[in-house]
């Protein structure tokens, strides 16, 4: 008998949990946790000792990363991390396993060094710019034009992305956003992408996708929940509610994006806009997109981290398909930007009586800080399964009626916060 994979997770923070991760990968082999060093690290080295073998990389040098993981002799490497998509393409050159390349996740990670690669190679045109200090700024708005959407050149969660209409807003945002203060060290001006009208559901959507051996497979098509401003996501669904024209035309778009960005193994997970001129690339993240770990367990057709990880070990996945027979969804209720403390939630048992709502999850535990900007947050998500588009409509609508949150402000001041917002200071006593 042979013995077992071994597969290696270069793991931290991502869009699968620690369980997740070894429970969707033991199926397929033996996975050893690969933990980058930081604080999140240290919270769950020792969960992550009772699960499987562990590493503990070195942030400074890769080659001996590389060393470390070789006395395990892995089979192969994947990441669930959006800030580990460069190590891992690295310590994975390092060790002859297939994965992106270097040069293929530079362009992954770096905005406009991908927006540059689609117009060169004709998968996408959008203008944009890259913004490296306050003094870029006249000239990015020359070349883009205004209305456009500011966002770091390499970044994740909506972070620090904004819609400039104004050029003295947009001036005044680079330079606080590039001070030594604002958290960014390079920016991107992007034109911006008029949606067409989507209804009741979000003007974007996002297609998940495995490569092997160059070749290209869609396993599922993402809908959304319109954003709140000013680019926060609330919750995704499947399948999205799309006209096969459109479906296939954005499949088609997808296709030619990731051959252009030379991708020859991986999964992806691209965002596009749905415009009145058809689907355009909002971006395209080399690792497997969040929430999709739990839109396919509410679905019940297959484990994405084992997609991944077949993916990884070079097996042919292109037969798989998400089921798409009823509508499942994740809908979140968006921590306030101004940041704050948790404190408590209300209405749960409610919520999570509703007909067609599976779970309520609450992330946080009271006394959990609250992240401060314009990121996508959760206060909580709602998972459900229902029969149709029409009633999820309707079961998230109820769900959301029912929970709200107490969140004690940086003010000091206690807020009832819901799915409409933030609600005046709760009265003293």
């Amino acid at each position: 008998m042979s013995e077992r994979p071994v597969i290696a997770v270069v793991y931290d923070r991502g869009s699968a949990s620690l369980l997740d991760i070894v429970d969707g990968l033991t199926p397929l082999g033996d996975p050893v946790l690969a933990l980058w060093p930081g604080d999140h690290a240290d919270e769950v080295e020792p969960l992550a000792e009772e699960l499987a073998r562990i590493v503990r990389l070195d942030a400074a040098d890769h080659d001996v990363s590389a060393r470390l993981l070789a006395a395990h002799a892995p089979d192969a490497i994947v990441t669930f991390s959006e800030s580990l998509l460069s190590a891992t393409a690295e310590i994975a050159a390092r060790l002859g396993l297939p994965y992106h390349s270097p040069a293929t996740v530079e362009l992954l990670r770096d905005k406009y060094a991908q927006r540059r690669r689609l117009r060169e190679r004709g998968a996408d045109s959008v203008r944009s710019f890259a913004v490296r200090r306050p003094g870029d700024w006249a000239e990015a708005v020359t070349a883009v034009g205004l209305p456009a959407v500011l966002k770091p050149l390499c970044g994740e969660g909506s972070r620090s992305t904004h819609l400039i209409e104004d050029a003295e807003q947009g001036a005044a945002l680079v330079t606080e956003l590039l001070s030594g203060t604002g958290g960014e060290n390079s920016l991107v001006l992007e034109e911006y992408l008029r949606g067409r009208d989507c209804g009741p559901f979000g003007d974007h959507i996002s297609v998940e996708s495995a490569v092997t051996g160059g070749r290209v497979s869609h396993w599922a098509v993402t809908g959304k929940f319109p954003l709140e401003p000013p680019f926060r996501e609330v919750g995704h669904l499947r399948p999205a509610p799309l006209a096969e024209a459109e479906r296939a035309a954005a499949l088609d778009v997808v296709t030619a994006a990731l051959h252009a960005l030379d991708i020859t193994t991986g999964i992806t997970h691209t965002e596009l806009k749905l415009t009145a001129d058809g689907p355009r690339i909002i971006e395209v993240n080399g690792r497997l997109g969040g929430f999709q770990t739990q839109l396919a367990s509410l679905a019940g057709d297959f484990d994405a981290v084992t997609l991944a990880g077949r993916v990884a070990l070079g097996e042919d996945v292109s037969q798989v398909r998400a089921d798409e027979r009823r509508v499942v969804f994740a809908r979140a209720v968006p921590a306030p930007p101004g940041g704050g403390t948790y404190v408590a939630v209300h209405g749960l048992r409610d919520a999570l009586a509703v007909d067609g709502v599976r779970n309520v999850v609450v992330p946080h535990s009271p006394g959990a800080r609250l992240p401060v900007g314009v990121q996508t947050g959760e206060l909580a998500w709602v998972e459900g399964a229902v029969a149709d588009h029409h009633a999820m409509r309707q079961a998230v609508e109820r769900a959301l009626s029912l929970l709200s949150f107490t969140v004690e402000g940086p003010d000091g001041e206690r807020r009832i916060v819901t799915s409409e917002g933030v609600a005046p200071p709760v009265p003293a006593g």
